[in-house]
């Protein structure tokens, strides 16, 4: 399986989730936030747990097989937040480095950067909001390919 497609179609599925304002499914845990979307043999669902602290999975499956996975855990630890910041950053997710957002995106007031070691098969990285120069923000996340 060419990772070219995979890739493709998750960017288009974070774009039709949680970074373009998609609409949550019904949760699968108690409390939980669950996102879904799918293109004939691809599946993708992000599930992910609380609010200004959270810790959450995305994950796509082909054929009904798991074939990629990340996880990511995060906190809010400054104020001024925007949660539609992180969305617009999150959006813009480039394809050379299809976990979170671009390596930095600014508007306005807020930078968001993202660091990331490692490729699509087997990679970790860290990313952070910055409101006028201080960080507010922070979430790590790893994954890789699943055999």
């Amino acid at each position: 399986m060419q990772n070219d497609e995979i890739v493709g179609f998750l960017i288009r599925a974070k774009k039709a989730t949680y970074a373009g304002k998609g609409a949550e499914t019904v949760y699968t845990r108690p409390k939980s936030h669950d996102l879904t979307y799918s293109e004939g043999d691809y599946m993708y669902y992000d599930t992910y747990l609380g609010g200004a602290n959270f810790a959450g999975e995305e994950a796509v499956w082909l054929s009904g097989n798991p074939y990629w996975s990340m996880n990511y855990a995060g906190r809010v630890i400054g104020e001024n937040f925007s949660g539609d910041f992180l969305k617009e950053a999150l959006f813009n997710v480039p394809a050379q480095m299809p976990f979170r957002g671009p390596k930095e995106y600014s508007s306005g007031d807020y930078t968001y950067e993202c660091r990331v070691s490692g490729e699509f098969e087997w990679f970790c990285g860290c990313e952070t909001i910055s409101f006028r120069g201080q960080v507010i923000y922070e979430c790590n996340f790893h994954g890789g390919i699943i055999k």
